[in-house]
C-alpha cells in the first residue's frame, strides 16, 4: 500500500478512459432518442471514443491483478476478527468486474454497428432495432457505471456508502466526456482535416450541455454531502472531512473551483461566452482539469495520508498518465480516420 498514490493515477486514469468509451456511445443514444437533429453532426465523432474500450479492458487487468495495490480494503480482508461483506469478496469483484466489461463492450458495439447501418438501409427492421438498443443503452450506462463507482471508490473504505454515490460519479464522468467532446471538436475543426464537416453550432449547444452537466453535478455533489451531515453520521462524515480538512483539501477544493465556477460563471453569467470556441475550449479544460482531480481525490483519499501524496508530483505519475493518454488519442484517431471522419 505505500505506493497507493501511484496507483490512485492509474486508477483515475482507467477511469478517464473507460467513462470517454462509456458515454460516447450513450451520448449518440440520447441524441437519437431524444430526436436532436444535430446528432447527425457529431454522433460518429462521439461513438469514435468507443474505440478505448481495447485500452480500458487492459488497463482493468492490470488493476485487479494488482490487488490490494488497487483495492487497499484487501489488504486485511483475511485478518482475524475483520469481517468483510459478500460484495468485499475479491473474486466476486473480479468476476463481475470482466464480465460486466465484456458485457458492456459488446453492447455498445452492436449499437454502433446498428448506427451505422440505419445509415446505409431503408429496412424498418434494422431502424426498429437500433430504436429498442438505443432504448437500452442509457439503463446500460447507469447499472454499469453505478457498479464501477462502488468498486472503484465508494467501497474502498469498507462500511462507508452514499446512496446517491452511483449517479455523483457518472454524472461527472458524463460532465468530462462533454468537455472531452468539446475541445476535440473544435480542434477537428481548426485543424481543417474534417472530411465529414459538423456545423459550429455544435460547440454552442455543447456549452448548454456542459452547463446543465455543471448544475447537476453540483446537486449531486451538494446533496449527498448535505444527507450526512444533517443526519449526523459520523463515520460517513469522517472521509468528507478527510478530503475537505486536511491533506487533500487543496485538490478538494481546486475541482470544485475548476468544475463549478469557472463553468458556471463562464456560461451563466455571460451568455455569449457559449458561442466562442475559444471560451468553450477554456471552460472545456477547467472540467476536464477538474474531473481527473476530483477522481484521484475520492480514490487517494480512502487511506491514510501517509500512503497518497498529491498527483503529478513523482515521475512515475507523469509517465503513466502520458503513456495512457497517447495511447487514448492513437485509439481514438485510429478509428476517426479507419472510418473516413478525418484525415490521416
Amino acid at each position: 500500500m505505500e505506493n497507493f498514490g501511484s496507483w490512485s493515477v492509474l486508477t483515475t486514469n482507467f477511469l478517464i478512459v473507460l467513462y470517454l468509451a462509456l458515454a460516447g456511445v450513450t451520448f449518440a443514444s440520447i441524441l437519437h432518442l431524444a430526436n436532436g437533429k444535430w446528432r447527425f453532426q457529431v454522433r460518429y465523432f462521439a461513438v469514435a471514443t468507443a474505440g478505448l474500450f481495447p485500452l480500458a479492458g487492459i488497463l482493468l487487468l492490470v488493476l485487479l491483478y494488482s490487488g490490494e495495490n488497487t483495492f487497499p480494503w484487501l489488504a486485511g480482508a483475511h485478518d482475524e476478527g475483520n469481517h468483510l461483506g459478500g460484495w468485499h469478496n475479491y473474486t466476486f469483484l473480479v468476476a463481475r468486474q470482466i464480465f460486466g466489461f465484456l458485457v458492456v463492450a459488446g453492447f455498445f458495439a452492436l449499437f454502433i454497428k446498428y448506427q451505422h447501418m440505419t445509415d446505409i438501409s431503408d429496412d424498418p427492421k434494422v431502424h426498429r432495432t437500433f430504436r429498442n438498443i438505443a432504448l437500452v443503452i442509457p439503463g446500460v450506462y447507469v447499472l454499469y457505471g453505478t457498479m464501477i463507482a462502488w468498486d472503484f471508490e465508494m467501497t474502498l473504505i469498507p462500511g462507508w456508502h452514499s446512496a446517491s454515490y452511483g449517479v455523483y460519479q457518472f454524472v461527472s464522468m458524463f460532465h468530462f466526456f462533454l468537455a472531452f467532446l468539446a475541445v476535440m471538436l473544435i480542434l477537428l475543426h481548426r485543424s481543417g482535416k474534417v472530411n465529414k464537416p459538423y456545423k459550429p453550432f455544435v460547440f454552442n449547444y455543447l456549452a448548454q450541455m456542459m452547463l446543465a452537466f455543471t448544475i447537476l453535478w453540483t446537486y449531486f455533489y451538494f446533496t449527498q454531502y448535505l444527507i450526512m451531515w444533517y443526519g449526523r453520521l459520523p463515520t460517513e462524515m469522517d472521509r468528507f472531512f478527510d478530503m475537505m480538512l486536511n491533506d487533500l483539501a487543496p485538490l478538494w477544493w481546486t475541482y470544485l473551483v475548476l468544475k463549478f465556477f469557472v463553468p458556471f460563471i463562464t456560461f451563466a453569467v455571460w451568455t455569449p461566452n457559449r458561442h466562442n470556441p475559444t471560451v468553450i475550449m477554456f471552460v472545456a479544460a477547467s472540467i476536464l482539469v477538474g474531473t481527473w482531480i476530483e477522481r484521484y481525490t475520492w480514490i487517494s483519499g480512502s487511506v491514510s495520508p501517509e500512503f497518497y501524496h498529491i498527483p503529478m508530483t513523482s515521475i512515475a505519475d507523469i509517465g503513466v498518465t502520458l503513456v495512457v493518454a497517447a495511447a487514448g488519442w492513437f485509439s481514438v484517431r485510429t478509428v476517426m480516420t479507419k472510418y473516413g471522419l478525418v484525415r490521416a
